[in-house]
This record gives C-alpha cells, sequence and structure tokens, in this order.
C-alpha cells in the first residue's frame, strides 16, 4: 500500500468519524452520575433531536480527559479547587447530589437489617476488623445471626471521585487511618472492580463482601443496604428523604467556582455518606460550551423527576440560579 492510498484513507476516515459525530457533544468521567446522565440525555434527545454522549469512566479519566481536552466536557465527583480550575483554564458547576451506600451480600441478613457504627466502618476499611462476627458488628445488631466469615471489601481499582468522598467521610471519622483520596492503599481482604458498576458487580458476585457504591447501583441491581450511623450518632437508611435531609446543608458559590465536599453533614436525621457531582469544561471552547450548557439547563428545568425516581437530589432553584448566572458571567450561556 502506497504512502498516497494510506493519506487517502487516513482522510476518508477523518470525514466519516466527522460525520458520525459532528452534531454530538461527547463527555465522560464520574459513574457516580452516570445513570442519571444516561437518562436525561435520552430525555433530551426525544424532545429536542440534539445528541449528547456521556462515558461513564471514572472521575480520574475524566479531569485527565478535559485537561488534555479529549472531550467537550468531563463529569467528575471530586470538586477541583480554584487554584487548579485556573492553572488548567476551565469552569466548574454542580448537577446533582446523590449517596454513597454501604452495599453488603451477607447470605440471611436482608436490605436495611444491618447497622453500622462509625467505628465498625472504620474498622471494615481500615482492615482492623476482619469477621463478620466482630464484636464492633454484632453489639449493635444483637438481633441478627452474623457470620464467623471473613469479610471481603470491595472497592475501586479506578482513580474515583466516589472513592475520594467515601475516603473524605472516613477520614471525619477516623483521621489517623484514612485521608481523602481517589485512589488510597486498601488494607485487608480487598477486591477491586471499575466504576460504579463493577464495584456492585463485585459485591453481588461475592458473598460477606461490602462495599461503597452510589445509591442507584444498589436500586437497579437489588443490593442490600447497611443503616449508617450519622454525625448525631442515628442509625440512618439510605433513601431519598435521608439524602435530601443531608444535602439541604450543601452550600455552594460561584464565588469559587462551587467547590463544597458536603460529606458527613450536620442533621438528626441526615444520611452521613453524600456528595455533589460536577461538570468541567475548557474555557476556550465557548461555542461548544453553549451546547453542553444548554443540555444541563433542560436536565435542571425537567429533569428533577428523574433524578428523585433514581434516589438522586435535585439542586435547590437557588442554586441552579446561581449556576445560570455563573454561565452568563462566562458568556457560556
Amino acid at each position: 500500500m502506497t504512502f498516497k492510498t494510506i493519506a487517502s484513507l487516513t482522510v476518508a476516515a477523518s470525514i466519516a468519524a466527522t460525520s458520525l459525530f459532528g452534531g454530538e457533544i461527547q463527555g465522560r468521567g464520574a459513574s457516580f452520575p452516570g445513570p442519571l446522565y444516561k437518562a436525561w440525555i435520552s430525555e433530551y434527545n426525544a424532545k429536542t433531536g440534539e445528541k449528547v454522549n456521556y462515558t461513564p469512566t471514572g472521575s480520574g479519566d475524566g479531569i485527565k480527559s478535559i485537561k488534555k481536552r479529549m472531550v467537550d466536557f468531563a463529569g467528575s465527583d471530586k470538586p477541583l479547587k480554584p487554584k487548579s480550575l485556573k492553572k488548567n483554564k476551565l469552569y466548574m458547576f454542580p448537577t446533582v447530589v446523590g449517596s454513597i451506600v454501604l452495599a453488603y451480600n451477607i447470605p440471611g441478613i436482608k436490605d436495611g437489617d444491618l447497622k453500622l457504627s462509625e467505628k465498625a466502618i472504620a474498622g471494615i476499611f481500615s482492615g482492623k476488623i476482619a469477621y463478620w462476627d466482630d464484636k464492633e458488628i454484632t453489639t449493635v445488631n444483637p438481633d441478627l445471626k452474623l457470620p464467623h466469615e471473613k469479610i471481603t471489601v470491595a472497592v475501586r481499582a479506578d482513580k474515583s471521585g466516589t472513592t475520594y468522598n467515601f475516603t473524605y467521610y472516613l477520614s471525619k471519622i477516623d483521621s489517623t487511618d484514612f485521608k481523602a483520596s481517589k485512589k488510597p492503599n486498601w488494607k485487608g481482604n480487598v477486591v477491586a472492580g471499575k466504576s460504579n458498576a463493577g464495584v456492585s458487580a463485585n459485591i453481588e458476585q461475592t458473598k460477606y463482601s461490602i462495599g461503597y457504591i452510589e445509591y442507584s447501583y444498589k436500586q437497579k441491581l437489588g443490593l442490600a443496604a447497611a443503616q449508617v450511623q450519622n454525625k448525631a450518632g442515628a442509625y440512618i437508611l439510605p433513601t431519598l428523604k435521608s439524602f435530601q435531609d443531608a444535602a439541604k446543608y450543601a452550600k455552594w458559590t460561584p464565588d469559587n467556582d462551587f467547590y463544597a465536599l458536603i460529606a458527613y453533614p450536620d442533621g438528626k436525621s441526615s444520611y452521613p455518606i453524600v456528595a455533589a457531582t460536577f461538570i468541567l469544561l475548557p474555557q476556550e471552547k465557548t461555542d461548544t460550551n453553549k451546547k453542553v450548557t444548554k443540555f444541563f439547563d433542560f436536565a435542571y428545568q425537567n429533569g428533577d423527576k428523574i433524578a428523585t425516581d433514581l434516589g438522586y437530589v435535585p439542586l435547590p432553584k437557588e442554586t441552579k440560579d446561581m449556576i445560570r448566572k455563573y454561565w452568563a458571567d462566562k458568556g457560556i450561556k
């Protein structure tokens, strides 16, 4: 094959790719909001005919991809600090609040029956508690027959915003053994999977396992999830109401590009492991950014029911209005 032939084929392939994806906004990143973005995209396409593609590859990949300008927008559950946004010439805004549940696979123990104290959670994920019948677990579960079986801890294999928010929570309940990280060095009997879907699958397939996943993945697979002790000492089931009670403590401001970590909130009825998820945009791509914000504005206006049906908490109206003004001030609305 001659160089001229190769060049011709390359040009043809490039034209075909442009024809196929030219009108489609491309995004990738956080798997935490993946089910919701999929539903929003379907609704947007049905109502407007416009196409958006989002691949839930994980927050680490999303951040890397947007820094290299490989996509039009990126999703990240780990918010970037203003200094990092400025360095990489990025805009950032939140889209929704979700929750991280502790899903488990213990034969005979039903959904919501297991209670986990802060000490038990810290012990399990630090590797210091190795068996399900450890007294730190059985003391608060006197009516459950917990087996003398080794605990398998399901974690993320990739750099993950879900992991960052979960380890941020862990650092609040045990600052000695944990610090916030997208990819920590887990100890104990660990099995790792990529994305929330991979961790969910490992829990589903592994008896006597426990892991941290976004709530909608638990719902989709019908996994059991624990009652978790909150900041006030109460044991809280993961429900939309308890997520909403937690989300109201979030403090947003456009002055720092909406940077906020909201895990471990106050409130007697708050579920203790919640997180916002964010969108990252390249500052220089004004026209494309307007297409992206048009999609998310549609989602803000029409997607609240879809979000709540999947177990996410929509942003308050005042926060959405702040984000719209932020877009307008940046010239991307």
